[in-house]
């Protein structure tokens, strides 16, 4: 990574480095996966992280959902894997390069956000290796013509970092031609058996628009998701910006790709709407 352009960390693991064996991949996928019905209008989309082997299908069933639906500006909140940092980095480059091509920032909505700020900033940190916005991004670049991105990490998921990153998100997506992204996986390394039970809370929580209930899940070890954060963050956002219903897409773990459920890493997608 430079200062002005995040090139791809996890391609050739994560996903392919080459180009057209990565859309044929994607394209398989979307074509794999029938699109969901939904009564209302797309706010914001939960998607997994991990390897295009794992939860590859699962993130499908969400992009699905925006094919032919144009976004001039999209929003990924991921986690910080990699690095801890007290707040939340908004990255303070220009662009982030994947296999397919690169993604300018909007960085008027940048500065609209860290503007007078003491949680989110603009800089570097948390962006460097993490791959949890990196993987969503060919997908979007599939499925969208052109589009802008914020991506923001954040590097301590409490409470008040995830509350104030959603509400400041509401405040300056009014009106916006926007889609939000939570990135997210959820339990690692428990049996299937145990991972099912776990994820479930988590997404009753998130079917029943609950991020209050999820938050207090997340923070008292109810419930497992590595970027429960950001999903807090998005469904405070889309409230905010009218959004009042959950659909749940897909759910599995990792065991039900590999066959091996001794240890499993959980996913879901799911979209939050805002009724017609």
């Amino acid at each position: 990574m430079n200062k002005s352009i995040r090139l791809p960390a996890v391609a050739g693991t994560f996903y392919p480095a080459d180009p057209s064996t990565l859309s044929d991949d994607i394209n398989r996928m979307l074509d794999d996966v029938e699109k969901t019905l939904l009564h209302g209008n797309i706010v914001s989309l939960i998607v997994p992280h991990a390897g295009y082997l794992y939860s590859g299908l699962t993130a499908a069933h969400a992009y699905k959902l925006i094919e032919g639906i144009n976004f001039k500006t999209i929003v990924i909140i991921s986690p910080s894997h990699r690095e801890y940092f007290r707040g939340v980095s908004i990255f303070e480059g220009s662009s982030y390069k994947t296999p397919l091509g690169d993604i300018k920032i909007d960085n008027i909505l940048r500065e609209l956000l860290v503007k007078n700020d003491k949680i989110i900033e603009s800089s570097l940190r948390g962006h460097g290796g993490e791959h949890a916005i990196e993987v969503q991004l060919p997908f979007l670049q599939i499925v969208q013509k052109d589009f802008l991105l914020l991506p923001i990490v954040i590097g301590d998921q409490c409470a008040d970092n995830c509350y104030h990153l959603g509400n400041r998100l509401g405040e300056v997506l009014q009106n916006k031609n926007a889609l939000i992204i939570a990135s997210t996986d959820l339990s690692h390394f428990h049996s299937s058996q145990s991972a099912r039970k776990l994820d479930q809370v988590a997404i009753d929580k998130v079917s029943k628009f609950d991020y209050e209930g999820l938050m207090n899940d997340l923070e008292f070890e109810k419930a497992e998701a590595c970027g429960g954060g950001p999903v807090v963050a998005a469904m405070v956002a889309a409230k905010s910006l009218g959004a009042d219903y959950v659909k749940i897409l897909h759910q599995c773990n990792s065991g039900d790709i590999t066959g091996e459920h001794e240890s499993v890493v959980g996913y879901f997608s799911a979209a939050i709407l805002k009724s017609k």
